[in-house]
């Protein structure tokens, strides 16, 4: 919302969609006048109820693109199909590496020197589909998970406003499991040990 603000893109926040109802977002939205709404999983008995719930509330604001952040549910095949090409997701590892929970401890285990963070249309599969955008942050001798992913955050809050702003400007064509970008630029992020962009 605040990129959108300040870089005067041709779009809107219509609405932000919690199935947790103490999620922070949805404070920040109301305080910010945008929609939101809730639609708690507790409530339903199967995965495809509470998905099928779900997509009839997001169809009701009619968006262009869904965008999922912090949202720790495996979506049903049915669902991600309905909203193909224009749903995206930010995972924090550098895709196809460390798929699912626990990426940043993942990353530490595995003794990686460089661990980052992955914009892509989402797909059935978990953690896989089309890559729009990465970032990357060294990992430094002594970093826990905790470090590691505080590191981390300052790239995720670039590359994920700066994909959305690509598919509003309908700059992003997904061609089999790429994603070119027209006119072409840097779909990637480095940060230095400061965490600022090199």
């Amino acid at each position: 919302m605040r990129a959108c603000a300040r870089d005067g893109w041709p779009a809107r926040v219509c609405a932000v969609i919690s199935n947790r109802p103490d999620a922070a977002g949805l404070a920040f939205a109301q305080a910010n006048g945008i929609d939101t709404a809730v639609v708690d999983h507790r409530e339903f008995d199967s995965r495809e109820s509470f998905d099928a719930a779900l997509a009839r509330e997001i169809d009701r604001f009619e968006p262009d693109l869904v965008v999922l952040a912090g949202f720790m549910r495996v979506l049903t095949d049915g669902f991600v199909e309905h909203y193909a090409g224009r749903m995206l997701n930010i995972h924090p590892s550098l895709l196809p590496l460390f798929p699912g929970l626990r990426t940043h401890q993942q990353a530490l285990d595995a003794g990686v020197r460089v661990h980052g963070a992955t914009v892509h249309f989402v797909t059935p599969t978990l953690d896989h589909g089309p890559i729009v955008a990465q970032g990357a942050v060294p990992v430094i001798a002594g970093d826990d998970a905790a470090a590691l992913a505080a590191r981390l955050l300052h790239i995720e809050h670039m590359i994920y406003p700066r994909a959305v702003r690509w598919f509003i400007e309908g700059r992003l064509t997904v061609e089999g499991e790429r994603v070119a970008l027209t006119p072409s630029e840097p779909q990637w992020l480095f940060a230095d040990f400061a965490g600022e962009g090199a």
